[in-house]
């Protein structure tokens, strides 16, 4: 049976996951607006108080919430040779009885993209949904055009299974994504898009 974990801490080769904590304040809103213009194109449309004190609390107080009520696990990506932010990645929706299921979200900070950090990351949260949440499937979606995102997803293993037509509102619109799931004990083989 699953028991809800308070203290989510994952480690992977080059990195700690775990929950934000109102320390991490400074490093994240850094991040983020350093980030913007690379972020943008592929997340909501920020909220007026998104990079204030104010909105990282409310974060923050969220993620603990969610990972009481075991209904996510919202963890940021930190360095563990330094202690850098790296980014963020979040299991959220979590299902359970005949789903259980979750979806994955996730970003990282301009500087560190395309060094394997997100792979690194995905690989260690899919690993502990379907190891330690006894989850079944975990979902993700994209933009279509996000190559990087695509292949880091297929890369982890995530399979294509279709596309959800104005699945979210991204920098303002509503766009279509890519959909993709990982399933424990996926015995599908490679399946891919033209």
């Amino acid at each position: 049976m699953f028991r809800r974990r308070r203290n989510i801490r994952i480690e992977s080769e080059r990195m700690t996951l775990r929950p934000p904590h109102h320390s991490d304040f400074r490093a994240w809103t850094a991040l983020r607006r350093h980030s913007a213009e690379f972020l943008t194109p592929w997340e909501p449309t920020w909220s007026k108080d998104h990079l204030t004190r104010k909105g990282f609390s409310n974060r923050v107080y969220w993620s603990q919430r969610s990972i009481n009520a075991g209904s996510a696990v919202p963890v940021f990506l930190e360095r563990r040779a330094d202690g850098v932010l790296l980014g963020a990645i979040t299991l959220d929706n979590i299902r359970r009885g005949p789903a259980q299921a979750g979806t994955l979200g996730y970003w990282i900070g301009q500087p560190y993209a395309r060094m394997g950090y997100m792979s690194e990351a995905i690989a260690a949260l899919v690993h502990y949904a379907f190891t330690t949440l006894d989850l079944s499937r975990i979902e993700a979606a994209c933009l279509p055009e996000n190559t990087p995102s695509r292949g880091v997803l297929e890369k982890a293993g995530f399979k294509y299974e279709g596309v959800a037509q104005s699945y979210l509102q991204i920098d303002g619109r509503w766009r279509n994504h890519v959909l993709y799931a990982n399933l424990r004990g996926d015995r599908r083989g490679k399946t891919t898009v033209d």
